[in-house]
């Protein structure tokens, strides 16, 4: 018998994770990572990302452009293009593990099947886990190089200084609902057998009762008939 409770988790935790996944995505794709707005010109500011640099002008629009070569970029970006790749597939590959150890999925019914789909939800927990600190790992980082750039004395006040971009937001999200997946998922697998078994043996005391009342209820009917019998007998 499948606890309910179980089931509610398993379901839980594989919706957070696809949204964190979809988020970490979106932060790996837009450029959106540092903004950097013009002093003498408020209608256009500089967005820099993993992949490439825009341009963003009220009136003309925006134009981007790739970086031209890997050997001249920054080391934070290669750092953070390499772990928040990694993140991806992580947690793609603890969502696939993920779906083959869900309660809803009627297969490895044995207790060795049981065993299987505990320990593929266990792995789906960790990768997901290890996905979050992947993705806020490089987030974190460009985060503080942004803050420390920022606030750095020797930098001119004239000269335009970088904020946070939208990718750092969404990637701090994903990273959340990946560990909160991973830990939603290791719930889920962490006392099953017992609440099993628990459900099992209070089905089985309800039976019991069930049968005891209806011999007891039998019982008392027999002996009402056998006193109306009796008492029949003698008035005749």
């Amino acid at each position: 018998m499948t606890n309910p409770c179980n089931v509610a988790l398993e379901i839980l935790g594989m919706l957070i994770g696809m949204g964190g996944w979809f988020c970490s995505l979106a932060a790996t794709i837009m450029p959106q990572w540092m903004s950097l707005s013009f002093e003498l010109s408020s209608l256009s500011s500089l967005e820099q990302g993993l992949w490439e640099s825009c341009v963003f002008h009220e009136v003309i629009g925006t134009e981007c452009s790739p970086y031209d070569t890997l050997l001249g970029l920054d080391p934070m970006w290669m750092v953070a293009r390499v772990l928040i790749c990694l993140s991806d597939a992580t947690c793609l590959l603890g969502l696939l593990l993920a779906i083959p150890a869900m309660s809803q999925i009627n297969c490895c019914k044995s207790e060795e099947g049981r065993q299987t789909k505990r320990g593929l939800k266990i792995a789906a927990a960790v990768f997901l886990c290890i996905a979050g600190m992947l993705v806020l790992t490089p987030i974190s980082y460009v985060a503080h190089h942004v803050v420390m750039k920022f606030f750095d004395e020797n930098t001119p006040h004239v000269l335009s200084r970088s904020e946070f971009g939208d990718a750092l937001f969404i990637g701090w999200a994903a990273a959340l609902l990946d560990i909160v997946a991973g830990v939603l998922l290791f719930t889920s697998c962490s006392d099953s057998r017992h609440s099993e078994a628990n459900l099992m043996y209070h089905h089985q005391r309800q039976e019991i009762r069930t049968v005891n009342g209806s011999r007891k209820r039998t019982e008392m009917e027999t002996k009402l008939c056998l006193m109306k019998a009796l008492m029949s007998s003698m008035s005749s």
